[in-house]
């Protein structure tokens, strides 16, 4: 039983969530493993072509940054898979940290890193915020939530989704707000407040054989004084991108600045397309999102970290770069870092 349902809200159930636009169905473990046998038949995923690009990060810069207060530069800091560190509204905040070896319950098996990460976690400016879009293990990391949690100078604020919260006091995390789809939560920061709100995905959860779509799931949509920043999660490509446009319109005129200033979309994890497509977009569809949103600019991540998936490791900028050219997005509109690289952009 959900003790979160809600009967008036559609992607509730009695026994857990689902999503806005398609209703998720479980694949078989037919499926699964005939997925593994095809993948495994074929050699894939293939072995990247060129190595994963990797610059040193701007650790001085980004200590300066995270002490200016309302004079702090937005910037985005790829780290590695989907987590990036923002700068934005005079804090430092995560998207789903995970710095470990292995996405996995065990630190024997499981996909392993492919690159360490762009900044070791204990060389990261005092993170005041992390976010957290859903529990698989590339996302939830139980030793990344643990070691941020013991920053020094104070445990950082956890937002989550329905079901999480209880998961992080578990694991004694417990400066932590969970919130539903829409649901907000707002904080001062020294650039003036930031409000966080949880935007649907289309997605699932699950951390074992026995809690599937027992936890929702979902993006956020950050908006900061001096920055609006959008940061996907996982999904599949769907309605909801256009549906948030048209909720966030009236926050996001013209005069007001326009549109999100910095959208973190997922560009990889996307073959094969018979077993992906209804949880993790390619690029294509990546570049549907970024024009749904419209967005100012876009950092593709989700790439070049863990192998899970069909395609190789570097293939998601390759692909991206043809589907911008397609669909007549400028090469500086949505673009990929070296994991450890800054971008600084303008403030609103």
């Amino acid at each position: 039983m959900n003790p979160r349902y809600d009967p008036a809200k559609p992607h509730h159930r009695p026994e857990g969530f689902q999503n806005v636009h398609t209703e998720l169905t479980s694949k078989s473990l037919a499926e699964v493993l005939r997925w593994r046998w095809d993948a495994s038949r074929r050699g894939l995923p293939p072995p990247p072509a060129a190595p994963i690009p990797v610059v040193a990060p701007a650790l001085d810069f980004l200590q300066r940054n995270a002490k200016a207060g309302a004079q702090m530069q937005p910037t985005v800091t790829w780290v590695g898979h989907a987590t990036v560190m923002a700068q934005l509204g005079g804090l430092s905040l995560l998207t789903d940290p995970i710095f470990s070896e292995r996405a996995s319950p065990v630190s024997f098996v499981g996909p392993k890193r492919h690159q360490a990460p762009g900044l070791a976690i204990d060389a990261l400016p005092h993170v005041d915020l992390v976010l957290v879009s859903h529990n698989h293990y590339d996302h939830l990391d139980e030793a990344s939530v643990r070691a941020l949690n013991r920053q020094p100078g104070g445990p950082p604020l956890f937002i989550v989704p329905l079901g999480l919260k209880a998961w992080l006091a578990r694991h004694g995390i417990h400066k932590a707000v969970e919130l539903d789809w829409w649901q907000s939560h707002t904080l001062a920061g020294p650039g003036g407040e930031v409000e966080i709100v949880l935007v649907p995905a289309q997605h699932w959860s699950a951390r074992g054989l026995t809690d599937r779509l027992a936890t929702l799931w979902g993006g956020f949509a950050v908006f900061a004084p001096d920055c609006h920043f959008f940061y996907a999660g996982d999904t599949g490509y769907s309605r909801d991108f256009s549906d948030m446009r048209a909720r966030f319109a009236h926050r996001q005129t013209p005069a007001q600045g326009g549109g999100f200033d910095m959208a973190v979309l997922p560009i990889g994890s996307y073959e094969p397309r018979w077993f992906m497509a209804a949880q993790h977009v390619n690029a294509e569809e990546a570049v549907k999102i970024h024009r749904d949103l419209g967005a100012k600019q876009s950092l593709g991540v989700h790439w070049g970290t863990f192998a899970l998936s069909d395609e190789a490791l570097d293939e998601p900028p390759r692909a991206l770069a043809v589907q911008r050219a397609a669909q007549g997005v400028p090469d500086a509109e949505f673009f990929v870092l070296a994991i450890g690289e800054t971008r600084v952009f303008k403030p609103r």
